[in-house]
């Protein structure tokens, strides 16, 4: 280069304005590997018969059912999870202006259609996209990997009911009536037969109203004082209407829970790893269990109980009735180990990986001195029978007495209850049974077999092995969904319409994982 000459900035040719004699179109502008032709691939593929069933005929004409389920979940698959942000990327977006074909559907169209049309058919389409995967080889379902998580409902996190609440209050209108009632047969007690309300089964609105009013006829011409005179007509204007709420308050809360919101009372109040308060706070929400294979989502399912140990029978049954396969195998955490999970799973002849509560601490050399001598830890030989200690010694069993014993999900537990024999001599006594006498055991026989079993599958290489994969294979999909897709609050209310967000967010996921 010539000396004393200087260099230029040199800019590239912008023409906005520029006009084209052939204007690109929206297809030459994708690139023919995007996420957006997965997902129009995928989706064309896809029966949508029930879901075209959901329109009547008449009136003005409606936008097509295929074209909105596209745009729905190609907006899941990025982030995109409100309505108007939706309506706004339609307008905006060449990937949704090419999938939707320039439609643009307002925000009450794409909420009615996602929250009404798709309530009964969402999951059918999800489960043709999983069978169409399955096609491919980029899933089994054979080998499945189960895990559940708690998200937050979209419902007020301080307004809630809770069962014990209600039975504390009717308990204190029960004690409250039988004070009124037991002053009323102070003062005239011919006037009152024997019935005595703390001996009513059940205190409902009838009954209450009733037996208040015939104290307040009976006590009407007697001397009485006006605190008394206040009781009674705050119990006849407000005990009636509060135990009628009462009443509708157990119908939602049922027998499986606790609590409900109510802003949302399909939201049982849980306790999450998202903790906004950094107190324990429990929040309301829905238990979403899934199961995977190869890091797709297989089969989705929402609970409101909130433990996994329910959810697990569920969850299985309708994933086998939906795809009309049955897994050969299944691999899940010790919140799944209990003897109703372990006998179902048996009599289907699905071989379970499945931990059971203590089964991680068991592994552990520590302790093993202490869980030597818990009582379903101790010996038996199921060939003849016999209970041993932890001693060899064979344990009486007593009186040959058996008890059902409910657990929370309602099943009858037998218990076998067995005694040892010579605990004061024993070597082991200060370790095993420190106090007094005996000891006596009460034993699950058959829990203990089903724990026996599971404890020898998950020690063979092949345990080994799935314990492993489990940790990445389930627990990933809520990694990516949660955080790296930051959807961690639903935003529709009522179970019906959570789950059709959870099979949104699962397709997302599956179509989001093909087209990586």
């Amino acid at each position: 280069m010539a000396r004393g000459k200087t260099l230029s900035v040199v800019f590239k040719a912008n023409h906005q304005h520029q006009l084209m004699a052939f204007p690109p179109t929206l297809d030459e502008l994708i690139a023919a590997d995007h996420p957006v032709r997965v997902v129009h691939e995928v989706l064309e593929q896809v029966d949508i018969t029930a879901l075209l069933k959901e329109y009547k005929p008449g009136g003005t004409s409606s936008y097509h059912p295929r074209m909105l389920l596209k745009a729905l979940v190609y907006a899941y698959i990025n982030n995109i999870y409100s309505s108007r942000r939706i309506e706004q990327a339609l307008q905006e977006s060449i990937y949704f202006m090419w999938l939707t074909g320039m439609s643009k559907p307002d925000h009450n169209t794409i909420n009615r259609f996602r929250g009404q049309r798709l309530q009964k058919t969402l999951q059918p389409i999800f489960t043709q996209v999983v069978l169409l995967l399955c096609e491919e080889g980029l899933l089994s379902l054979k080998d499945l990997y189960t895990d559940g998580t708690k998200m937050e409902a979209n419902a007020n996190r301080y307004t809630f009911v809770w069962g014990k609440a209600i039975k504390y209050h009717k308990e204190k209108i029960r004690e409250q009536l039988n004070d009124l009632w037991k002053y009323a047969q102070s003062v005239a007690a011919a006037e009152l037969d024997d019935t005595d309300p703390s001996g009513f089964k059940k205190i409902d609105k009838e009954t209450v109203s009733a037996t208040v009013e015939k104290i307040n006829s009976v006590l009407r011409d007697k001397p009485v004082s006006s605190k008394i005179r206040q009781k009674l007509n705050y119990a006849r204007k407000n005990w009636p209407g509060a135990l009628d709420k009462y009443e509708q308050q157990e119908k939602i809360i049922g027998e499986s829970r606790s609590s409900y919101s109510k802003t949302d009372p399909d939201a049982t109040f849980m306790r999450m790893k998202e903790d906004h308060m950094r107190n324990g706070q429990l929040k309301p929400g829905y238990n979403v269990q899934i199961s995977t294979n190869n890091q797709y989502i297989a089969a989705y399912s929402i609970h409101q109980s909130s433990t996994d140990t329910g959810t697990l029978i569920d969850h299985l049954q309708q994933h086998i009735r939906n795809s009309g396969v049955k897994p050969n195998n299944l691999t899940a955490d010790a919140g799944y180990g209990s003897e109703q999970n372990y006998q179902w799973l048996e009599k289907k002849r699905i071989t379970a990986y499945v931990k059971y509560p203590r089964f991680d601490r068991q592994q552990q050399e520590r302790l093993h001195d202490q869980e030597a001598f818990r009582a379903d830890r101790f010996p038996y030989k199921e060939s003849t029978g016999r209970q041993y200690c932890p001693a060899g010694k064979v344990m009486k069993k007593r009186n040959s007495f058996i008890r059902s014993n409910k657990t929370k999900s309602g099943i009858d537990q037998t218990l076998t209850r067995y005694q040892a024999k010579g605990c004061a001599s024993c070597p082991l006594r200060s370790k095993c049974h420190p106090a007094e006498g005996h000891r006596i055991i009460e034993v699950n026989l058959n829990l203990n077999r089903l724990r026996r079993k599971a404890e020898k599958r998950l020690k063979s290489k092949r345990g080994i092995k799935k314990r492993k994969q489990r940790c990445w294979d389930t627990e990933p999909v809520f990694g990516q969904i949660k955080h790296n897709h930051h959807f961690k609050r639903f935003m529709l209310r009522g179970i019906e319409k959570v789950a059709i967000e959870t099979g949104l967010l699962a397709l997302a996921h599956n179509l989001r994982k093909k087209a990586a």
